[in-house]
């Protein structure tokens, strides 16, 4: 399910990011006419519906299997961001773009080799505060950058990544509440799911209007990513790992992910991206 969900959700990404660029520019000011537009936008339209069904297959996955597991799974299948983009929709893809990508999602599907032992139990329970805290700072983080760099493709990227990560966290507390049956559609945290996926849906459409397409996808792919593997034993008491090495291991493979972020050429540098021949 997992992998069905990155599969899925980088298909929906470039059918969303086709749509947006062909829509009216999304204005902070008028959220919900902006939203409107994006939506009269039939490939818009189509690539949310393929996001919306991953996004099923995404809740789950974290209802069986712990936030971190499923995190490097997706993690793993950022890789597909490049061969999708290259081959599918004809995107230019620049040979330090396919190598950023590359070590991304190597660096995050590392840590699924640090997860022995927490794949017996999908590890759903959750301090409160500490849960509302983690969530509360992600959220500050991602409406951050909108305010300060509100006109910068790569700065919204990791701005809907951080929204993105704090539903998907939500989504993980809730699934440990199964015994409310279908009173879960009311329960708090539903409602925390509903907004902030929306609020990331927007700043992404900005963040893929502003482009460039590629880098933007992952890196916010990546800083989702990132968060929500970081909430496993911050948040749902995850082990860490009790192997030195693995532990190492663990820690390289977040150093590796920054450092593929660095190499993700910044939006406009068009003179740079003419300048490598697509690979």
């Amino acid at each position: 399910m997992a992998f069905v969900t990155a599969l899925m959700s980088v298909i929906g990404f470039f059918l969303k990011y086709r749509g947006a660029v062909a829509a009216p520019a999304v204005e902070w000011r008028r959220p919900v006419a902006s939203t409107i537009a994006l939506f009269r936008s039939p490939v818009y339209t189509i690539g949310c519906v393929v996001a919306t069904t991953s996004w099923g297959f995404h809740v789950a996955a974290l209802a069986l299997a712990p936030i971190s597991l499923v995190q490097s799974v997706i993690a793993g299948g950022l890789v597909l961001v490049t061969v999708v983009g290259s081959r599918l929709f004809g995107e230019d893809v620049t040979r330090r773009e396919w190598i950023g990508v590359a070590l991304t999602a190597a660096g995050l599907a590392f840590l699924a080799a640090t997860l022995e032992g927490t794949g017996d139990s999908a590890h759903a329970s959750y301090d409160g505060w500490a849960l509302g805290l983690y969530v509360g700072l992600a959220t500050a983080a991602g409406l951050g950058l909108v305010v300060a760099r509100g006109g910068s493709g790569l700065a919204l990227a990791i701005s809907a990544g951080l929204l993105w990560a704090g539903s998907d966290i939500t989504i993980k507390a809730l699934s440990n509440h199964t015994d409310l049956g279908l009173l879960l559609i009311v329960h708090p945290f539903a409602f925390v799911i509903l907004i902030w996926s929306l609020a990331g849906l927007l700043v992404s459409a900005k963040s893929l209007q502003l482009g460039p397409v590629v880098p933007v996808i992952a890196i916010t792919s990546a800083t989702a990513n990132i968060i929500t593997i970081a909430a496993g034993p911050t948040i749902f008491q995850e082990p860490l790992p009790e192997d030195t090495a693995a532990l190492l291991v663990r820690l390289a493979a977040f150093a590796l992910v920054i450092t593929a972020a660095a190499l993700t050429p910044p939006p406009g540098s068009e003179r740079e991206r003419a300048g490598e021949a697509p690979a």
